[in-house]
């Protein structure tokens, strides 16, 4: 089928679902730390100096060496897991009849890739949604804001080239040098709807530096037919939407929020049908462009503590606990979610949803949901008007 993709609700006909094959580490760096920072560094004030907790963000000072990195591995259980449970939504979206493609396997020998300015491990097309926006019948790269995902949507080029053959539109985004002064460090010190952040420290100087750069991720806008919501919360955020804004100008409105998290929105918010939204709590509602505070919203459920496996000490933790909120909508009447999320399961069932629980267990070691994990291609939805 040829690429159409306006919205998040309208039915899903072909999807693109990630993979984790070859996950080994994290690697702790300047542009990890920044992207994770608010999962990284939130501490919630009743645990200070009580211990290791799950159910909290773990406080981490990194101890890197010359070269301004260090690896937390990742247990093989751990993806091996990851691994069946993706391919348990890869069969599940074959059974409502959603056509679903996968990208190239990371091979195992590719364990770094280098630049001018800088190396950094590889990981996995895992979250494939974070850096590709698809707008209709344009596939646009996003910039990436992690090192070691700056070649990510390589994996993603064959399927991409068929699209293209079909008929797509396909644009890269500017691609940032991406030394440490790229980045816009301001934000790190500063409160957002997400919870409080500490500063990061110590970027180190390199003859590439041009300053600060545009980076974002898709995962960043919430698309609502002729409209996209776009979270900015540092300037190389706003010199990314001010890109898509002259870019998509004339075919697409582009409403900025600020600070709604510190990158992606898609556990805080997500549309589930025209005029209903999901939403991390009426905070973040508010904060929503005018048109969009006057739909409907449900208020997901404080996750519990025990919906959650726990971990060694020194695993790294990289959601919240709302991240089964990232949910999949098949169409507007029809949700993946959690299985491990019993309390969200019955609110969007109280709500005469049709909700098909997948299982997800160890969402909050590998950072992303159901909608995280997938990049819908094809959909019904057109270039409906929906704010107006």
């Amino acid at each position: 089928m040829r690429l159409n993709s306006f919205d998040e609700w309208s039915p899903l006909r072909e999807v693109v679902v990630g993979s984790a094959e070859n996950y080994v580490s994290h690697e702790r760096e300047l542009s990890f730390d920044l992207f994770f920072h608010d999962n990284l560094m939130h501490d919630n004030a009743e645990q200070r100096g009580s211990g290791r907790s799950e159910w909290y963000y773990p406080r981490l000072t990194a101890r890197r060496g010359e070269s301004g990195r260090w690896h937390t591995p990742v247990a093989r259980r751990y993806v091996d897991e990851l691994n069946e449970d993706l391919e348990g939504l890869a069969d599940t979206l074959r059974s409502l009849g959603v056509a679903v493609h996968r990208p190239l396997t990371l091979p195992a020998e590719t364990a770094e890739v280098t630049t001018p300015a800088w190396s950094a491990s590889v990981v996995p097309p895992l979250n494939v949604r974070d850096n590709t926006l698809i707008v209709g019948d344009e596939i646009i790269e996003t910039s990436p804001m992690i090192r070691s995902r700056y070649f990510e949507t390589q994996l993603l080029k064959p399927l991409f080239q068929d699209y293209f053959r079909r008929g797509a539109r396909w644009t890269v985004m500017p691609r940032p040098l991406m030394t440490d002064a790229s980045f816009d460090l301001s934000y790190a010190g500063t409160a957002t709807a997400g919870g409080p952040t500490e500063p990061v420290e110590d970027p180190r100087p390199s003859p590439w530096d041009v300053g600060v750069e545009m980076m974002f991720d898709a995962a960043q806008c919430l698309r609502l037919g002729r409209d996209i919501v776009a979270n900015v919360s540092t300037e190389h955020h706003a010199l990314a939407v001010t890109w898509l804004e002259r870019h998509l100008e004339g075919r697409f409105r582009v409403h900025r929020v600020h600070k709604l998290s510190d990158s992606h929105i898609d556990s805080m918010v997500l549309a589930l049908r025209p005029g209903l939204l999901l939403v991390r709590s009426d905070a973040v509602a508010d904060a929503l462009p005018p048109a969009l505070r006057r739909w409907d919203r449900i208020v997901a459920p404080t996750p519990r503590q025990n919906n959650f496996p726990r971990y060694e000490a020194d695993a790294l933790i990289l959601t919240s606990p709302f991240i089964d909120l990232n949910v999949l909508s098949v169409d507007s009447e029809t949700v993946l979610v959690n299985e491990a999320s019993p309390e969200l399961v019955r609110t969007l069932e109280d709500a005469k949803f049709t909700v098909v629980p997948v299982r997800h267990r160890h969402r909050r070691l590998f950072g992303g949901g159901f909608h995280c994990f997938t990049l819908d291609t094809v959909r019904d939805g057109g270039l409906e008007d929906y704010l107006t």
